[in-house]
C-alpha cells in the first residue's frame, strides 16, 4: 500500500510520500534511544510542562488538524474537531496525574516479609513502538503517547499508510512543545518493515491498535523477542436493550454508537440484541433514525455520515451485506452503494441474520447494524458472547438484577450501562478474546510500559 493521502470523499490522491529508507529509520531509532536517556532523568513536573504545552499547540491548531483528518480519512469535520479537543484534554489529564499514578506503592506490613520497608517502584522501559490505525488518526496515537512520555518512555510511531499527514504532524508536535528531540517521532514505513523494528534491541515494547491479522503478526514478533506487547484489535460489540429501558434514549444512543466516525470504530456498537417485547418498536424507531442521517461531504458542517476511509473498506461492507442478503437476511434500510465519486456507504440495518452469514461473526467496519430479537436475559447474554471478539458492550435496562447479571456474564473488556462505549483518559480500556490483551488509558494503561521494580530493605 503506498504512503499517500487520498481523499475518500473524492477518491483522488492528494499527496504521495516517499517511505523512509533503512538509514533514516536507523537515525530515528538512535535518536529515540538517546532521547530516552535524557527523558528518564527529567522530573514529572518538567514533563508535565512540556505535555501541557503540546496540548496548547493542539488547541491552537485545532482547525488545521480537523481539516487534515477529514481530508485524509473522511470523518465529518465536527467529529474531527472533537477528536482534536479530546487529544488535548487527554494530554492535560496525564500531565496532571502521571506523578500520582506512578508513585511508589509501600507494602502495608513489611515485617511479614522480614523487612523494615518494602515497596513497588515504577520505571520507564525505553523506546516503545506504536503501530496505529487510521480511524482516529490523532486520538489513537495520543492515548498511547501521553502516558508513555509522561512515564519517561520515548515513542516511535508507525502510522497507517493512508494518514501520512497526520503521522508527520505528530512527528513534530512534542518536540515543538519542548520534549527532547527524538522523544517521539514517526517512521514512514510499510507494514512489512515493522518486524525489523520490533527485533531491534533498542526497542523495548510494542503497542498496536488494528486488525486481528496485524495483531497476531505483531504479537508473534514481540513474543519471539521476549518483549511486552499491548494489543487493541477488532470488536463486534453487543448493544442489548431490555423492556425496562428508556426506548427513545436507547434508540438515539444506538444510532450514535453505530455510526460514530462513519461506523469505523472498534468500539462502535454493531450487534443490537433486543428483547422480543420491545423489538418491533425499537427496530422501527432505529431504522427511521438511521434513514434520517445526512450523508455527504465531510467538510460540510451539516454532514453526519462521511465516506468510508478506503475503497477496500467499502468493498468489505458490500460483500458482507451481499452475503447476508443472499442467505436470507432482510435489509431494512441502506445496503446499496450510491452513485457518484468517493467511497460512500449508506447507514444500513440488517435483520434476520443467522450464524450461516459472515455478518453474524465478522466485524462490519462501517455504518452497518444487525438487529436480533431474543426472548430473555439468558438468550441475550448467550448471543452477546457468541463472537470471537470481546472488546466492549452496552446494556440498556433499569432493572438492578439484570444490570448485575449482564456485568457479571457478558464477556468483554467493558460493560456500559444505559449508555454507549466511550474511551476516557480516566478509565482503563481494552478487550479479551480476539480483541486483544493489555490495557490502555487510566492508571492501568499508564503502567503497561513501566517496569514495576520490587524494593526490599532490611
Amino acid at each position: 500500500m503506498p504512503i499517500a493521502s487520498t481523499n475518500p470523499a473524492t477518491g483522488e490522491t492528494e499527496q504521495v510520500f516517499e517511505p523512509h529508507d533503512r538509514a533514516e529509520v536507523e537515525r530515528r531509532i538512535v535518536r529515540a534511544d538517546a532521547a530516552f536517556g535524557a527523558l528518564k532523568r527529567t522530573t514529572f513536573r518538567q514533563r508535565a510542562e512540556w505535555m501541557s504545552a503540546a496540548a496548547d499547540i493542539l488547541d491552537a491548531e485545532r482547525e488545521h488538524i480537523a481539516e487534515m483528518m477529514t481530508r485524509e480519512m473522511g470523518k465529518p469535520i465536527t467529529a474531527a474537531r472533537a477528536e482534536a479537543a479530546k487529544c488535548a484534554k487527554g494530554m492535560r489529564f496525564y500531565a496532571a496525574h502521571a506523578e500520582e499514578m506512578l508513585a511508589d506503592e509501600p507494602l502495608a506490613n513489611p515485617e511479614r516479609v522480614n523487612a523494615s520497608r518494602a515497596w513497588a517502584r515504577y520505571e520507564p522501559l525505553g523506546v516503545i513502538l506504536a503501530v496505529m490505525p487510521w480511524n482516529f488518526p490523532f486520538w489513537q496515537v495520543i492515548r498511547f503517547a501521553a502516558p508513555a512520555l509522561m512515564a519517561g518512555n520515548t515513542g516511535l510511531l508507525k502510522h497507517a499508510s493512508n494518514v501520512p499527514q497526520a503521522a508527520l504532524y505528530l512527528d513534530g508536535v512534542f518536540t515543538r512543545a519542548g520534549f527532547p528531540e527524538g522523544a517521539f517521532s514517526t517512521v514512514l514505513i510499510g507494514s512489512r518493515d515493522v518486524d525489523a523494528i520490533i527485533k531491534d534491541p533498542r526497542v523495548k515494547a510494542v503497542t498496536l491498535t488494528g486488525s486481528e491479522t496485524a495483531g497476531r503478526a505483531v504479537a508473534s514478533s514481540a513474543a519471539a523477542e521476549v518483549k511486552k506487547a499491548v494489543l487493541e484489535l477488532g470488536g463486534s460489540d453487543p448493544f442489548i436493550v431490555m423492556p425496562s429501558a428508556d426506548l427513545d434514549a436507547a434508540v438515539a444512543t444506538a444510532v450514535t454508537a453505530r455510526t460514530q466516525n462513519n461506523g469505523q470504530s472498534c468500539i462502535a456498537a454493531k450487534r443490537f440484541i433486543v428483547h422480543a417485547d420491545v423489538y418491533e418498536r425499537f427496530t422501527e424507531k432505529f431504522v427511521a433514525a438511521m434513514q434520517a442521517l445526512t450523508v455527504g461531504d465531510p467538510l460540510d458542517e451539516r454532514t453526519q455520515i462521511g465516506p468510508i476511509a478506503t475503497a477496500s473498506g467499502r468493498d468489505d461492507l458490500v460483500e458482507l451485506v451481499a452475503d447476508a442478503r443472499a442467505k436470507g437476511a432482510r435489509v431494512l434500510t441502506g445496503g446499496e452503494v450510491p452513485d457518484g465519486a468517493g467511497w460512500f456507504y449508506p447507514p444500513t440495518v440488517v435483520a434476520e441474520v443467522t450464524p450461516a452469514m459472515r455478518l453474524h461473526l465478522e466485524e462490519a467496519f462501517g455504518p452497518v447494524a444487525t438487529v436480533y430479537s431474543v426472548p430473555g436475559v439468558a438468550e441475550a447474554i448467550e448471543l452477546a458472547n457468541a463472537t470471537p471478539f470481546g472488546l466492549s458492550s452496552a446494556v440498556w435496562t433499569t432493572d438492578a438484577a439484570e444490570q448485575q447479571r449482564f456485568v457479571a456474564e457478558v464477556d468483554a473488556g467493558g460493560v456500559f450501562i444505559n449508555g454507549m462505549t466511550i474511551s476516557y483518559p480516566e478509565l482503563a480500556f481494552g478487550g479479551i478474546k480476539n480483541s486483544g490483551f493489555g490495557r490502555e488509558l487510566g492508571e492501568v494503561g499508564m503502567k503497561e510500559f513501566c517496569n514495576m521494580k520490587t524494593v526490599w530493605a532490611a
